[in-house]
Formats: structure tokens, sequence, C-alpha cells
């Protein structure tokens, strides 16, 4: 998996995945009491409470060079790989809630791979084989990961269910599915809900997948159409490359593109990555449907411009195409532009109570201005003549 491999037995490898025990995973405080320590200074040590003032009324930058600096958790001054894989082997174990008696990194090797397949180190050490981690390498390495940035960010909160950054959705589909064929694994779901708000955190529900429901745009357009709420479209292609969009909006049929920047896209394997709206274009999502027209092409996709998009699933849903899109500031998502879909699933995210009654009071405000806007018409007797 390319740069994702480290040579196992590297003695600072062994080091930094001792400083991240059980005990210190189930009191992730510590970690703040052990780096109030090390910044001895004029033979004082700065005290746990002070240190805490600091970093809560820090600016983003302070917060993320205060992260920058936990990473180092072999202590010499240098961030290199087997950190980083450290750190994302603790905050798995964290999250996850693994056992003791389980090795962590080793249970996660693949999807620690996967998080490190999108760092970047370029950071020249002097008497150093290895480049390291810079803090810049870093800041675009949280941009693309923002779990891993929401989680390390929020380490002095007292840890409770609802932590930023420790939320999981619960993965909620049929009997009639083998869990083995589902591409969205626990992981994955974490990754993607870095980037989403703690409402839409909860439930994520299987609204339709390939394996059960066929290749087919018809059978996709029906199994999403009762939701009201975001979806999560994730492709699986014959290259072995996992990718997708978060859909802010219903897929209805529209000829243009729509949406608005609360969407994204993301990569899932070889590497994980989120490309938030970059602001370019409002070229966000697509769904055309029986259209005749060679300039409306029928199918469901994100971003760039017609016929060049930054994923699209055309009608047929055996074949797409994914390119660099400025709308999303986003790369190629495959190993080619041209995609051959193996697995299409969508999940729908479920609204909690609040959220819900805010999308019912807005659908009704809108039917009701429609019934008054068509009672206008029929009064001056144009009512049928705009249809």
């Amino acid at each position: 998996m390319g740069n994702s491999q480290s040579p196992p037995a590297d003695p600072r490898f062994s080091s930094a995945t001792r400083a991240f025990t059980q005990k210190d995973l189930e009191d992730l405080n510590s970690l703040f009491v052990s780096l109030a320590a090390q910044s001895k200074s004029n033979n004082e040590y700065i005290s746990l409470s002070v240190f805490q003032s600091v970093y809560e009324k820090g600016t983003r930058d302070d917060i993320e060079e205060f992260i920058y600096q936990l990473l180092n958790v072999t202590g010499d001054g240098v961030v290199g790989r087997c950190d980083i894989e450290s750190v994302l082997a603790a905050i798995l174990r964290s999250i996850f809630s693994l056992e003791a008696s389980n090795p962590g990194l080793n249970s996660h090797r693949e999807i620690i791979n996967v998080f490190l397949s999108s760092a970047k180190f370029s950071k020249v050490v002097e008497g150093a084989a290895e480049k390291s981690m810079s803090f810049e390498d870093f800041r675009s390495w949280c941009a693309l990961l923002p779990s891993v940035r929401k989680f390390l960010g929020s380490l002095l909160i007292p840890p409770d269910a609802g932590r930023l950054g420790s939320q999981v959705p619960q993965l909620v589909h049929g009997d009639n599915i083998n869990p083995d064929l589902i591409l969205l694994r626990e992981e994955y779901a974490w990754h993607i809900g870095g980037a989403l708000p703690h409402h839409e955190l909860v439930e994520w529900k299987l609204l339709y997948h390939s394996a059960i429901n066929g290749m087919s745009f018809n059978t996709f357009l029906g199994s999403t159409s009762n939701g009201e709420g975001p979806t999560i479209l994730i492709i699986k292609d014959k290259d072995g490359y996992i990718y997708g969009g978060y859909a802010s909006q219903p897929w209805e049929r529209h000829g243009d593109f729509y949406g608005d920047l609360k969407s994204f896209l993301f990569q899932l394997y070889p590497k994980a990555s989120i490309f938030k709206p970059t602001g370019a274009n409002n070229n966000v999502q697509w769904c055309a449907a029986n259209f005749s027209s060679e300039s409306i092409p029928n199918g469901i996709g994100f971003g760039g411009r017609v016929n060049h998009f930054g994923l699209f699933l055309s009608a047929s849903f055996d074949v797409g195409q994914t390119f660099t899109c400025t709308t999303f500031g986003s790369p190629c998502l495959s190993k080619t532009n041209r995609i051959f879909p193996e697995v299409i699933e969508c999940w729908g995210i479920v609204q909690n109570g609040a959220q819900q009654e805010k999308l019912d009071a807005a659908k009704g405000t809108v039917l009701e201005r429609f019934k008054e806007d068509r009672h206008m018409l029929n009064m001056v007797g144009l009512a049928n003549s705009s249809e």
C-alpha cells in the first residue's frame, strides 16, 4: 500500500506503542499531565490547570500546534511515521473499546495503513533515514481526516459517550444481507462522521445495496426517495478502490446541479480522505432521470461539470467517472477516470427528534406557501396555464 508500509521491528515504533497503554486510553487526560510535565522551563513545571487554561483559550492555530506536539510520543522532537501509527492505534483502541488482550495495532493494521496513506512526511531530519511530518504536513492531514483532528482536539474534555471525535453512528441494516458484503465498516463511518454535526452521528440506515437490490438506478431512487434526510453513497469499483459522497439533499430528479455546500466527497480505500466544498462553484449534487438530451446525462453524481464530474454513476449503474474537481478540491478518486462499479450502497442518516421537527416544519411551510400561491392563481384564472 505504498508509503503506508513500515518496518515492524523498528525500535522507535515499539517504544511509541508502549507509550499508549490501556490505562492511558481509559483516562486520556493523563496524556496532558505527561505533556505538562515535559514543559519544564527555568526549573519549573507548568501545572495542569494552567496548561488546560492556556489550551482552552488558544486560537485554532495554538490548539493545532499543541496537538502536533502531542503526536511526538517518543519525546525525541520528531513526529515520525511510527509516532503517527502509535497514535492512530491508540485512537482506534479507545473508540472501538478493544479488550486489553487484543493488540489493537495488529487488528486495525489495515485501517491504520488507510489513514496513513493520506499523510505526508516532508520534513528532512538530520541524521535520519526517513522524513518526518512537519506542522504543515499535519495540518493538511487533519483537513483530510477531520475525525482525527476532532478526537485529538477534545482530549481535555471529560470523557463521555458523546465526546467529540468519539461518536460512531449505529449502522442498521436488515437481516437479509450478509454483513461481510457491507462496505461501510465502523472505522469508515467514524472517518466520514468527522465531517458531520453531532445530531447526524446517531443512526445510519442501509437504504440500498446492489447485492440485494441489484444494479438498478430506478430501484436506487425508489429506495432513497422515502427519506428526507442526508444520504451517504459508497462505491467499490473493480480496481478495489472504495469512495463516495455525502449528499445533504434528497436524490430527486433535476435538469441541472442542485444541493448546498454541506455535501462532500470522500475516499475510504486504499487511502482515507475527505474533500469539502471549496466555494469555487455550486455544482454540488446531480440527479437526472429520463432525459433524452446528451447535455443532461442520466445518473447521479457530485461536483465538477457535465460529463466531467468529480464523481458520477450513469443510469445503467455499470459505469461512471471521477475527475479532478474544483468544486471539492478533490483528485480522481479511483485508479482511473473511468470507473466500473462492483458494489454500490447508500445509507440514510436518521434524524433525531428535534432535527426531524425542523424538517417537517420546513416542509409544512413550503406546502402552505404552495397552496396559497395556487389559490391566487385560481383566483385570476392562471392555475392551469402554469402547469
